[in-house]
């Protein structure tokens, strides 16, 4: 009788998931560390507009510093700097349906999430909070973006090869001719700079006929130790060379201390070449070009379910005029340009090095104006991890 009364006084039936509580099956603490440990993104908040939880993931992949005085403090205070999020949590007690599976690129760092919006209930079958959900699709949608551009590449590789070598031809011939009327006349003050303009146009069809065949041809690495420092300040060598540069700055943070990297030291130059080239030319010859590389355990950058070992993250950024918001997301499409005289290429060629190294490339705006690209490349080949 006595255990029968305590059941009641308890306000549970038998075997009921309050009454397992009421027993210390299944301890408080149990469900904290299960939320803290999982692999995903958590906020959960109060109906009354206060932070309940929010755990490690969810502070990495916002983009946010943890701090313990967060929980209890209104979510609209902790995430203010993400107003897309916010109004996502806010629109759960404003909504009928809400979303089981959606995504959303966050504009902060350009990562992208899957999430899922949930309401907590009582007992009582009242609405008391709301759960976002979330995961890291970054790197999910970068890897279906890179089966998307090989399927293209497969179409249109071969056509665009072909077109490619045929128009080689004729326009080395265009050169030379252009070049022996030149030496024939030279006391016609007009032909010659006509003559000039032809050769001048020429090379640079003849540029853009070779950064096709760059892009369209497969890329077969030649791997090797590669130094990051080395591979930086052979770039910044070969980007100086370019009338682009001007008076433009250039500062380095990248530690010769760095572990080396399994890659193609060729095709590693020509990404940072091709950046820091960008840079000068966005910044009209002015202003100054930011370059720092750290090395990243675990490849924190993409989340613990990617698994890519250490990586090496190089940031280069500008202080130039920036990238609008509205083609922020073409500039690494084939054949896209903001420049009169651009092929389109150039971006799209270091993409799909990148790509060929297993790494990543992001774009963002640079706090106070101008440009950041983030290149995380692993430290080792993941074929060679698999000994393939």
């Amino acid at each position: 009788m006595a255990t029968q009364k305590s059941k009641r006084r308890t306000g549970a039936s038998p075997g009921s998931p309050k009454a397992r509580a009421a027993e210390g099956v299944v301890p408080d603490d149990f469900y904290k560390a299960m939320v803290w440990n999982l692999r995903n993104g958590v906020v959960a908040v109060t109906r009354d507009g206060r932070l309940a939880v929010m755990n490690d993931v969810a502070y990495r992949v916002l983009g946010l510093k943890p701090r313990a005085s967060d929980i209890g403090r209104p979510f609209a205070e902790v995430l203010r700097e993400l107003p897309d999020v916010l109004r996502i949590i806010v629109s759960a007690f404003e909504v009928s349906h809400l979303p089981n599976r959606a995504e959303l690129r966050l504009k902060t760092t350009g990562k992208v999430i899957g999430y899922t919006l949930s309401l907590v209930k009582d007992t009582r079958g009242r609405d008391v909070g709301a759960t976002l959900f979330f995961k890291d699709l970054t790197r999910v949608e970068q890897l279906e973006e890179r089966e998307r551009l090989r399927d293209r590449l497969a179409a249109l590789g071969e056509m665009a090869a072909a077109i490619a070598h045929e128009v080689k031809n004729p326009l080395a011939g265009i050169e030379v001719m252009a070049g022996i009327l030149k030496r024939q006349l030279p006391e016609s003050e007009d032909a010659q700079n006509i003559l000039a303009d032809i050769i001048k146009e020429a090379k640079m069809a003849n540029v853009i006929v070779q950064e096709v065949l760059a892009f369209v041809r497969p890329i077969r690495l030649e791997l090797e130790n590669v130094s990051v420092s080395d591979v930086i300040g052979d770039a910044i060598a070969m980007a100086e060379s370019h009338d682009t540069r001007g008076r433009a700055k250039v500062a380095i943070d990248v530690p010769e201390s760095l572990r080396p990297i399994q890659g193609d030291p060729h095709q590693l130059r020509q990404i940072f070449t091709n950046l820091l080239i960008n840079a000068f030319e966005a910044m009209n010859g002015t202003g100054e070009v930011s370059i720092t590389a750290v090395a990243v355990d675990g490849d924190e950058e993409a989340g613990p379910d990617h698994g890519t070992g250490p990586t090496i993250l190089v940031t280069v950024s500008d202080n130039g005029p920036g990238i609008p918001v509205d083609v922020m997301d073409k500039i690494f499409s084939p054949f896209f340009t903001t420049k009169p005289q651009g092929s389109g290429l150039g971006l799209a060629i270091v993409r799909k090095i990148v790509d060929a190294h297993d790494g990543r490339i992001d774009v963002n705006e640079r706090a106070g104006g101008g440009t950041v690209f983030r290149v995380t490349l692993p430290v080792r080949n993941p074929q060679q991890l698999f000994g393939t």
